[in-house]
């Protein structure tokens, strides 16, 4: 373990987009420097992102992400206020507390230390998280094509790593099963659920983490991914794709346009 301070040992990126108020790009750095002072693993880089849009939803312009390299494991967190300074603040908490989750159940690698062994995810307010541009279907378009090797991975992990990033879903190869599969958020109960091309049986918990979907994963081809995206108004499908017989995963970004995770061939 590295005896240096993150202070000491990284410098802290940031990167500015629009109209950010002065001081704002200092006061970032304070705010995430705070933040990470309290991770004991060695934190190899720090990045920030700052953005000030002319106009968004629910009336928050200002968004700000931070992705911290904790000793080889990203750790992402990504906000949206009304103003940056705001945005800055919210930052701090939701990256103190991804943080906080990975050194509890990733870096250590534990299950948590409840009396039952389970992990437990604490509720958190998803308020603040950024809101999807709104766009007429008519004018969204695919703007980004993601390929790569999927992990192979537990659902466990595979969860611990949905929460680390602070996303929506995480694609990966059940390492049991060797088909591709999604952990996602369930928006209607805040809990979590998982979808697999592989044979799930009944309709179960995972370690009481998580439920597995028993609804056969749609098989089409990207075009018929995208009406049925445009259709359901879900923020993603995770599809069995017709041409490749792999998963992937259409979503929606925040831009409003579509973005494509296909496994490498």
């Amino acid at each position: 373990m590295s005896g240096l301070k993150p202070s000491q040992s990284v410098g802290i990126q940031v990167r500015i987009r629009g109209q950010v108020p002065y001081g704002a790009e200092t006061y970032a750095r304070e705010k995430v420097l705070a933040a990470i002072s309290h991770v004991s693993e060695p934190v190899l880089a720090t990045r920030v992102k700052l953005a000030q849009a002319a106009h968004a939803p629910a009336g928050r312009p200002a968004t700000a992400q931070a992705m911290v390299d904790v000793n080889g494991r990203p750790v992402r967190a990504h906000v949206a206020a009304g103003t940056m300074f705001e945005a800055v603040d919210l930052l701090q908490e939701r990256l103190t507390a991804r943080l906080a989750r990975v050194h509890r159940y990733g870096v250590r690698r534990l299950r948590g230390s409840d009396p039952d062994g389970h992990m437990r995810w604490d509720g958190e307010d998803h308020e603040h998280r950024p809101h999807r541009h709104h766009l007429p279907a008519d004018e969204r378009r695919m703007v980004r094509h993601k390929a790569f090797s999927l992990a192979r991975q537990t659902p466990e992990d595979a969860l611990i790593d949905l929460e680390a990033m602070d996303y929506d879903f995480w694609v990966f190869t059940d390492l049991t099963s060797g088909s591709d599969s999604v952990v996602y958020r369930d928006s209607h109960t805040g809990g979590h659920r998982m979808a697999s091309l592989g044979p799930v049986g009944q309709d179960r918990e995972i370690e009481g983490l998580l439920s597995v979907s028993t609804v056969p994963v749609t098989t089409s081809d990207v075009g018929e991914a995208v009406q049925r995206l445009q259709l359901t108004g879900l923020p993603f499908v995770f599809f069995k794709d017709s041409g490749t017989g792999r998963g992937s995963v259409l979503y929606h970004r925040f831009d409003g346009h579509y973005g494509l995770i296909t496994p490498a061939r």
